[in-house]
């Protein structure tokens, strides 16, 4: 018996060791960092005297709500859609709740820009319940950071930690007052790093599924160190509430706006005049990149500091100022923490070879405004839709004069479904075939163009769109996918 059993043993799969990192452990303790670093947490109100409704105002926005009312943006960061948000009173004042932090004992306090953007009074409440009055020193609308400032001395500050020594996978945690309960701690782990968000090109968004609820926004995000590593800035939600999906501001990008607020009383940040997209893998083999990543110029601004150093539409920049860009999401953060008047290097990839030029960074004005022209497309003309299914006519000259073109086509009807992003109103300017770039000049053209081309081979359409400049691949049928 003794020898069956032995036999058995013998004959059971050998268990691996788990390596030392993934070794079973206790869940972390965070009441060390709470009884030490929560002090310096703040609850901060607003106040702001609203005497008319704004009429574009999203649903449940409270009355008196106008366009830059912080209030406002609170709504439309974490408001369900189409349901109605809480009410103020009928009085003229509308108050919102949020969070921040002490970063120095003589007062200084970093929150975000939308919990006290165009407030007229702004109350800061401490752990221990005593209250001050704060002003602003200034707010960054690109990143969300406001610097506000209590007269007080003496009081608990954070320590701050390196945002770049995060790992995906680590402990933090946050401590707010959501929903405007104070003090209230939450944890998670980083989900992610360097995350870029729809309009928020400045921030490399730390991603954790920390539970973050509205009136968290502004409040610090804590290592195990008890270190603040970012600022709870937004959540993803389609109910209003924690789904699982918040981000952080990191907190060197932070320190540097305040730093800069504090001292000048604005940000300063370059740009070289470009509008560019994601260089997906067909745009890379279209293009006869040999490695996907960098930024797709589709768009040079006249007279800026990209078309005096050489850069045109097409041109895929690969390095700035000596940094990689791996994806278009770096090229604006690169750029813009680069010092306005900088004359730096920039490596392109154009036609097949690497080029590099010398850019003079500007400055970004403030408070500048991206707009985009709406599209109007011109009336259709009974005309077959060519073989990408598209139904495509002349450019008048109205249309020219509009759209800023000289020549093209105009996407008059999208037949089937569509192979690539091309919309009606579409202006398509060029075509990239096997390395060789055509302009077109009228349908016919175009469309003759398709016709003599073979089927499985893939193309690239430059496209004005607004004032945009889009590139869309459509790979050729036989290439799979």
């Amino acid at each position: 018996m003794k020898r069956l059993i032995a036999a058995a043993l013998l004959a059971l799969p050998l268990a691996l060791p788990l390596p030392a990192a993934a070794q079973p452990r206790d869940l972390p303790d965070f009441t060390q960092i709470v009884e030490t670093q929560g002090m310096a947490v703040v609850n901060i109100s607003t106040t702001q005297n609203r005497q008319r409704r704004n009429p574009q105002a999203p649903q449940g926005t409270p009355p008196q709500a106008e366009e830059d009312d912080p209030f406002l943006e609170f709504f439309r960061r974490f408001a369900p859609p189409g349901q109605p948000g809480p009410r103020p009173p009928r009085d003229p004042e509308a108050q919102s709740l949020g969070s921040g932090f002490i970063i120095s004992p003589d007062g200084y306090i970093l929150t975000n820009a939308h919990v006290v953007d165009a407030a007229d009074e702004i109350n800061v409440k401490t752990s221990d319940k005593r209250e001050f009055k704060a002003k602003v020193i200034g707010t960054d609308k690109r990143t969300d950071v406001a610097l506000i400032k209590v007269e007080a001395t003496n009081l608990p500050a954070v320590r701050l930690g390196d945002p770049a020594k995060l790992k995906v996978g680590e402990w933090v945690l946050a401590i707010g007052s959501p929903f405007g309960f104070d003090n209230t701690v939450t944890a998670g782990i980083v989900s992610a790093k360097g995350r870029s968000l729809p309009q928020e090109n400045f921030v490399p968004f730390i991603q954790t599924d920390v539970a973050i609820n509205p009136g968290n926004s502004g409040g610090p995000l804590f290592n195990l160190k008890g270190e603040v590593v970012g600022i709870n800035s937004q959540i993803y939600s389609r109910t209003g509430g924690f789904m699982g999906l918040s981000f952080a501001i990191p907190i060197d990008v932070a320190m540097d706006i305040q730093q800069q607020l504090r001292t000048a009383g604005r940000v300063s940040r370059g740009r070289i005049g470009v509008v560019i997209q994601e260089v997906s893998k067909e745009l890379a083999d279209s293009f006869g990149l040999k490695t996907v990543g960098g930024a797709l110029v589709n768009g040079v601004e006249k007279g800026g500091p990209a078309e005096k150093a050489g850069v045109k539409t097409g041109d895929i920049i690969l390095k700035f100022d000596g940094k990689a860009v791996n994806a278009s999401s770096d090229l604006p953060r690169i750029v813009g923490g680069t010092k306005p008047g900088s004359t730096v290097g920039m490596q392109v990839y154009r036609e097949g070879q690497l080029r590099d030029v010398t850019v003079t960074v500007a400055e970004i004005p403030d408070d500048r405004v991206a707009r985009a022209e709406r599209n109007r497309g011109e009336p259709k003309q009974a005309a077959a839709a060519n073989r990408l299914g598209l139904v495509v006519s002349d450019l008048s000259e109205e249309r020219k004069k509009e759209g800023r073109v000289t020549s093209g086509v105009v996407v008059d009807e999208v037949r089937g479904a569509p192979r690539a992003d091309i919309r009606v109103g579409d202006v398509i300017t060029a075509v990239t075939a096997k390395g060789a770039t055509t302009e077109l000049k009228n349908a016919q053209q175009f469309n003759k163009l398709l016709g003599e081309l073979d089927k499985s081979t893939t193309l690239t359409l430059r496209i004005k769109r607004g004032e945009a400049n889009v590139f869309a691949t459509i790979r050729g049928e036989t290439a799979g996918g």
